[in-house]
């Protein structure tokens, strides 16, 4: 074997090893953030099941309504087509 071979064996041996403990680093991540998350749902579920109920909250609507003015009444649609017309435009 040649120096350059145990230099390839050993970098492939030491990538490997990398990604075992990038895998394990990132799966003890992602458990801690499941435990996590375990923890704080149930101390969620916990208070709320020690709460009284309440009724639930009015939702806020609009205390006053807009009021819109009235438009101007639009023209008929045949006096407009004959405005149009006596304008130039083609219909």
């Amino acid at each position: 074997m040649t120096n350059d071979d145990e230099d390839r064996s050993a970098k492939a041996a030491r990538a490997a090893e990398d990604a075992r403990s990038a895998m394990a680093e990132r799966e003890a991540a992602a458990k801690a953030t499941l435990d996590n998350m375990a923890r704080l749902r149930a101390l969620r579920l916990a208070r709320e099941a020690d709460e009284p109920q309440r009724a639930p909250a009015a939702r806020k609507g609009r205390t006053a309504a807009k009021t819109r003015k009235p438009a101007e009444k639009t023209p008929a649609l045949s006096d407009w087509l004959a405005s149009q017309q006596s304008g130039g435009r083609r219909i």
